[in-house]
């Protein structure tokens, strides 16, 4: 379904996303495709020498599941910008789900844009990242 700007409003919410429950093998997948293999990540003695309770998901993994929803509501080229800020640990077992809001309209270098307010938060409503993309439509 094609995107058009005059049927989008401030206040509009882009499909929500939501994954499955965030496994050992989630980890270890992710470390491959990402090639991030920093061992508090998929090694419990490493995690637990580090002070924490077992191994934790990449930080990045819940960026991706937020770019994949961004995704799903628009292209990737009309990606412009998109950037968070990471709020607490991902566990493993968490359930995350991202969400956005359109929270500004406007054109910038000849394109119709959309600001959107993003985040992603497990079952219990903590949340793990949030940030902004704009997107053109």
């Amino acid at each position: 379904m094609a995107l058009n700007y005059d049927d989008i409003n401030v206040g509009d919410e882009i499909p929500e996303l939501s994954k499955r429950s965030i496994s050992r093998t989630t980890l270890a997948l992710f470390a491959g495709a990402s090639n991030d293999h920093n061992p508090i990540h998929i090694d419990t003695d490493v995690a637990k020498a580090a002070g924490m309770e077992d191994v934790f998901a990449q930080g990045m993994l819940s960026m991706a599941y937020l770019g994949q929803a961004l995704t799903n509501f628009a292209p990737q080229q009309n990606i412009r910008t998109y950037g968070v800020r990471f709020g607490s640990i991902t566990n493993l077992k968490d359930k995350i789900t991202c969400t956005g809001t359109v929270i500004e309209k406007f054109q910038k270098n000849g394109e119709n844009c959309v600001k959107l307010e993003v985040k992603a938060q497990n079952q219990d409503g903590n949340v793990k990242l949030s940030g902004h993309a704009v997107i053109a439509i």
